[in-house]
Order: structure tokens, then sequence, then C-alpha cells
């Protein structure tokens, strides 16, 4: 068997295994026992992506499928469309219960969880579907059944018709939060780092957020009473608290850019 390992870019591949490994609510833990390693060695191979294709072979097999298939759906989920035009989001940001909608049947929820959280039924749910269908967003099928045409961990554009006129709202109700209690987490971290521990933390930020968008599309399948809504802010930037700035200007130091 060949021992090199994944050549090119492996994340696809990996991203594939790792959404198996969770479809079958199978642990590192299982996983180091069937691969005969220690679980901290299959969690350095999920980080570091250094699979050989032995080990993925056997990944494979512990989730139920070929090489073929995880290749199929690495591709798949490569080719979805993950950001929509302007004008879709432009609709969306006009109409508060279509952008709602829309949230909801990406997150998963069925048409009657929707109908009776929401009030969501009859006529006017019947067109709120036909636009999101004229849009583009979904393919309204018989029986006001649904299928989706963007990936469910699509991103909204970042200066786009739907962050301008809720975003700011949005981070604003979300830090207005004590954050305590075992579901909330709030870590503030200032520190002065060079350029390559930025790039190194601005990677491990991104992977966490893609981390979140991934468990979100596995969790979509479960029932909504099975969920809960979870807001989770991922940021870094050059910043200096303002008062420091104040005192720099009381010294006649210039400010930080």
């Amino acid at each position: 068997m060949d021992d090199s390992t994944l050549g090119g870019n492996p994340w696809p591949l990996i991203d594939a295994m790792k959404r198996g490994l969770r479809r079958e609510g199978i642990t590192y833990a299982q996983l180091a026992q069937r691969l005969q390693l220690s679980e901290a060695s299959i969690k350095r191979l999920f980080s570091r992506g250094r699979f050989t294709l032995q080990q993925v072979l056997a990944v494979c097999e512990a989730i139920g499928t070929d090489l073929a298939e995880l290749g199929r759906s690495a591709q798949n989920r490569a080719e979805a469309i993950r950001q929509l035009s302007v004008a879709q989001e432009r609709a969306l940001a006009g109409d508060p219960r279509l952008l709602l909608l829309f949230h909801l049947l990406m997150a998963g929820w069925s048409l009657a969880d929707i109908g009776r959280e929401y009030a969501l039924q009859g006529t006017e749910r019947t067109l709120l579907l036909a636009r999101l269908d004229r849009l583009g967003l979904i393919e309204l099928l018989p029986r006001d059944r649904v299928r989706l045409r963007i990936a469910r961990d699509f991103f909204w554009r970042s200066n786009g018709p739907v962050r301008r006129r809720y975003g700011a709202q949005a981070l604003r109700e979300f830090l207005l939060d004590r954050f305590s209690g075992e579901r909330a987490l709030l870590r503030f971290e200032v520190r002065e780092l060079s350029e390559a521990s930025i790039q190194v933390i601005r990677r491990k930020l991104e992977r966490v957020a893609h981390e979140v968008a991934e468990l979100a599309e596995l969790d979509a399948t479960l029932p909504s009473e099975r969920k809960r809504s979870v807001g989770v802010a991922v940021a870094m930037r050059p910043w200096v608290f303002s008062l420091a700035e104040a005192l720099k200007l009381e010294s006649g130091v210039p400010p930080t850019r």
C-alpha cells in the first residue's frame, strides 16, 4: 500500500472525512482505536492534513464510504454556491419576513416548524416561497416542499445589502450581554504579536469559523427542538484602547495608525 501523504490541497477530503465521522457519531478516540494510533496522533493528522492513502482508506471504511464517494462529496461541497448575488441580498434585506424564512430554511427547519413557531403559513408563506424560488435561492417543489440552491455554509457579502442593513444592529444586540452561563463564552485578549504570529492566529480563527459552518450543516437535519440558535463572533484587527491613545495625545505622541 502506498504510504505517501496526500498531495495538492488535502483539506476538501479532510473536511469530507470529518463530516462522515460526525454523521456516524465516531469520535477521534474511537477512530484512533480502529487505526491503531493514539488519539493525539489522530488529532495531528486532521490538523496538519498529512494522511497517507492507507489511512484515508481506513477512515472511509470506518464511515461506510469509499474513496470515490469521498471525493465526490468533497467536490460537490467545493462547487456549491457560497455567496449570494447583490440582487439576491438586496431582495432579502428589503423584506424581514423573507429573510427570516430563508434563514430558517438554510438552518434546516421544516415548513411545519416554521409555521408553528413563527406563524409563517398559508398564502403568505406560499408567496414568500415563490419569491425565494424566483430569486434562485430555492427550488419550490410540489406540496410546498423545497430544495436549497445555496450551500448551507454560505456567507454574506462583507459590505453587501444584508450586512449594511442588519449587521451593526445584530452585533450590538449580540455583545449587549453578560455572557454568563455554561453555553456562553467571552474572551477578549489584547497582546502585541509579530506579523508571523498574527497570520497564525488569523488562520486559526478562519478555521474556527469554518468549523462552525460545517457543524451547522451537519446539524441541519436534526429536528428544530434539538437545536439552539447560537451566535459566534470571530474577529481580529489592529487595535489600541482609546484610553491609551488619549494618554499618548496628552504626552504629545502622535496616535497609533
